[in-house]
């Protein structure tokens, strides 16, 4: 148990992220981290790439290393799984869906989770990547939703028609209205083993 006065200390913030890739994958890693985070390499070797996308040094390195082999089925593999990055407005949403997509990057699951709208996307070795906007004004507010029936029919979410979530936010439509996640009854899987995931 923890008091005040030896509360267990917290990071301040995320400083990094490292991924570790093979030689035949290592400048299409690069390209696309680049691509999706908007970023800038800060120093480059031929064994790594440290790439930023803010005033930090480096917010994730590309480590290009010929002693690991990629994971055979994901789906099935422990570990980390996904890692989610928040956006200001569902129109950066939009923006950031629109310029990827012409630098041939799509997502592969939008939806709205109820305190977030979001989309995933993988990269070329199947890491996974969530751009999430949250949907409540406040942490408490999304706390209590999680905390309600409706969360825990559906703890999933309800999936996304891109092109019509763009017409939405673009037509000067209340972002909170948006924002408000349908009711479809129970769902407890993900897109993957989901009906609602086409191929």
């Amino acid at each position: 148990m923890t008091t005040s006065t030896n509360k267990l200390i917290s990071p301040s913030c995320i400083g990094h992220f490292g991924l570790r890739t093979t030689p035949d994958k290592f400048e299409e890693m690069v390209k696309w981290h680049l691509d999706f985070f908007g970023g800038t390499i800060t120093l480059r070797n031929q064994k790594a790439a440290f790439i930023s996308y803010d005033d930090e040094h480096h917010r994730l390195v590309i480590v290009n290393d010929p002693s690991h082999s990629h994971i055979s089925d994901r789906k099935t593999a422990v570990g980390i799984y996904h890692i989610a990055f928040t956006l200001d407005s569902l129109s950066d949403l939009v923006k950031s869906y629109e310029q990827k997509k012409s630098l041939g990057i799509l997502p592969h699951w939008p939806v709205n989770h109820g305190m977030s709208t979001s989309m995933y996307y993988f990269d070329p070795d199947g890491n996974e990547f969530e751009l999430q906007v949250d949907n409540f004004p406040t942490p408490k507010e999304a706390m209590e939703f999680m905390a309600s029936e409706e969360y825990t029919q559906n703890p999933i979410g309800v999936d996304i028609d891109v092109d019509e979530f763009i017409r939405r936010v673009r037509s000067g439509e209340d972002e909170a209205k948006i924002k408000k996640r349908p009711m479809i009854g129970q769902r407890l899987s993900r897109w993957e083993n989901s009906i609602y995931f086409k191929e």
